[in-house]
């Protein structure tokens, strides 16, 4: 009996072992304890991203020419800015004229076709006395065949079986680093520190961190944070062992997916209240998502937001701003951007001939802003899905904090809707955002909405 008691007992050990692995980044090696807890930045609690691509932004293409624009963002209100990468890009094995933004030949120098190391100091300077942060994309994964490391530390490279450089899948532009040396480690870390100590950059947006192990970027950050609080953003859904000891915030892809899919009329809007209910039990309240309808891959690869939502575009990135996590504005978006930016060539930003949606992102920004119940993380408000009578048409939500309440009510289809949203609180009074009305609501109450209409009722209180 004893034998078979012990014999149950190294199996359940076996077992819990195997889960708690599986539950681990593939890439997670080492036996480094993990140093940090993440705690967010203040200046994060109810910020807006705004990605900058600075190739495509001006006709120069340049630090200088962007800083123009800075009087303009600050109007708009976005809060974060982060610059898509700014380095010197390789030559050897370069695809297009210009190469990718993503094949890195030095990671502590600027893109001479950008402008100087001075001038996007000063860039950041400027940024910084109107209030805002700055990110920079950090390419940790892989560089550019010809950066200076394949030179001076060949060792941090992974090589094929004849001492060959490897490309991660068919990103023939770059090559894969090998994080089992830990030399590699300090040689990165270093890298980002530069860009903390010497511009005065506030955090990293890090491009495909799930194939290095989570105790490289928890001791990135502990570095990181000896000098200032940093904010780390990972280009990642699948390894939620990032946030518990490196990142701030991963990416909603799910989410974008999915909203893409209900567009084009391939998935029932009630498919979005299986997808919070899941996020709930997957992410605790403190973390911070980063939600978007587009972003650089994206706009290039898989086409603007008027070719992937129609004209449910902005009904969706009403969502985007409303649902919990961070709301991420693409370079252009706000000016209604009509064509898929080439990515490896020069395709400037049209400025002044597409249709302007600044007066609605300017909206949306200052709902942010002003409705704590949408801030991020546990600073916001929880999310409280309302049953309503056309569940396969209409997505009705309610976001809690304290006294602060804002009720989403959108139709997203290309019918119209009579629908009756169930509500489970006291009679309230609320005011529509975008029309000023008032309603008072008890029980339920009944609206007409035109197809893609949303309505946003805040709460007086």
């Amino acid at each position: 009996m004893m034998k078979k008691i012990l014999s149950k007992l190294l199996l359940l050990t076996a077992a819990i072992l195997l889960a708690v692995s599986c539950r681990q980044p593939a890439k997670q090696t080492g036996t480094t304890p993990f140093q940090t807890t993440v705690r967010h930045p203040d200046w994060s609690r109810k910020a807006v991203l705004y990605e900058v691509n600075i190739r495509q932004y001006t006709p120069e293409g340049t630090f200088r020419a962007f800083e123009a624009h800075l009087p303009r963002l600050k109007a708009l209100g976005v809060d974060i800015l982060w610059l898509m990468p700014v380095y010197p890009i390789g030559e050897k094995n370069r695809k297009g004229p210009l190469g990718s933004y993503y094949s890195i030949r030095d990671y502590v120098s600027t893109n001479p076709e950008y402008g100087s190391m001075d001038d996007l100091k000063h860039l950041v300077t400027r940024a910084h006395a109107m209030g805002f942060h700055v990110l920079l994309d950090w390419v940790a994964n892989h560089t550019a065949w010809d950066h200076t490391w394949t030179k001076t530390h060949p060792d941090w490279y992974e090589h094929d079986s004849t001492g060959h450089f490897v490309s991660p899948y068919d990103w023939t532009d770059v090559i894969q680093l090998n994080y089992a040396n830990h030399r590699l480690w300090a040689g990165m870390v270093n890298a980002m520190k530069f860009w903390v100590t010497e511009a005065d950059i506030d955090g990293f947006r890090c491009d495909y961190p799930g194939h290095i192990p989570v105790a490289f970027w928890d001791s990135a950050r502990t570095v990181l944070e000896k000098t200032k609080p940093v904010f780390m953003l990972a280009e990642d859904e699948e390894h939620t062992a990032l946030l518990e000891h490196a990142f701030d915030m991963n990416y909603a892809w799910e989410l974008m997916h999915l909203t893409e899919h209900i567009a084009r009329g391939k998935e029932k809007v009630s498919a979005l209240t299986s997808y919070f209910n899941k996020q709930k039990k997957i992410y605790p309240p403190e973390v911070y998502r980063l939600n978007c309808i587009t972003n650089h891959d994206e706009n290039s690869w898989n086409g603007t937001v008027f070719e992937r939502y129609g004209e449910g575009a902005g009904a969706f990135a009403i969502l985007s701003f409303t649902a919990p996590g961070m709301p991420l504005v693409y370079s252009g978006q706000e000016a209604g951007l009509n064509k898929r930016l080439r990515f490896f060539d020069k395709d400037t930003i049209s400025w002044n001939d597409t249709v302007s949606r600044t007066p609605f992102y300017r909206n949306l920004i200052r709902l942010k802003h002003t409705r704590q119940a949408l801030w991020n993380g546990k600073e916001g408000g929880t999310l409280e899905i309302l049953s309503n009578n056309k569940e396969n048409q209409v997505f009705s939500f309610l976001r809690i904090k304290g006294t602060d309440r804002v009720m989403v009510i959108q139709n997203l289809s290309s019918h119209p809707a009579n629908v009756t949203v169930q509500f489970p609180q006291k009679k309230e009074s609320f005011t529509e955002y975008f029309s000023g009305q008032t309603l008072e609501i008890g029980d339920s109450a009944s609206f007409q909405l035109s197809p893609w209409k949303s309505l946003i009722f805040l709460s007086n209180h």
